[in-house]
């Protein structure tokens, strides 16, 4: 079983989870696209039993462009987002891949609200694209 480790950039918000992630995904929402300062979001699904987080984190909630909301774990320190979880998925904790620090994580396997994304952006074809 793999055991990883994210963490903020400061690492006084960490996020330690085990086993593989259920999903590996990026986001080309708009919302996404403001929390990371990037053209999409990247983010690893995994199962809540799976996940402990340690340390002082705020939170901070936000309707998506599906009208869901998600609540955003973040560090107060340094303002890095390390995870979140959302209402329309409970059980299921998301954490940012970035925020894991690991160039070997696993590939996204899903591209999500493409109809954002910006037009330069070459995907794989072998991903799964939804509007």
């Amino acid at each position: 079983m793999t055991d990883r480790q994210a963490t903020c950039r400061c690492g006084k918000l960490v996020v330690r989870t085990r086993g593989e992630p259920v999903r590996v995904s990026i986001c080309h929402c708009l919302a996404c696209q403001q929390r990371t300062g990037s053209v999409f979001g990247m983010q690893a699904r995994f199962p809540s039993d799976a996940v402990t987080i340690e340390g002082q984190g705020r939170e901070y909630a936000q309707a998506g462009d599906s009208g869901s909301i998600a609540h955003f774990r973040f560090c107060g320190d340094c303002g890095a987002t390390v995870c979140w979880q959302a209402d329309a998925l409970p059980g299921f904790v998301t954490v940012a891949v970035g925020a894991f620090a690991d160039p070997h994580f696993p590939p996204p396997r899903v591209s999500v609200y493409e109809e954002r994304k910006h037009a330069w952006l070459r995907l794989p074809d072998d991903m799964e694209h939804f509007d």
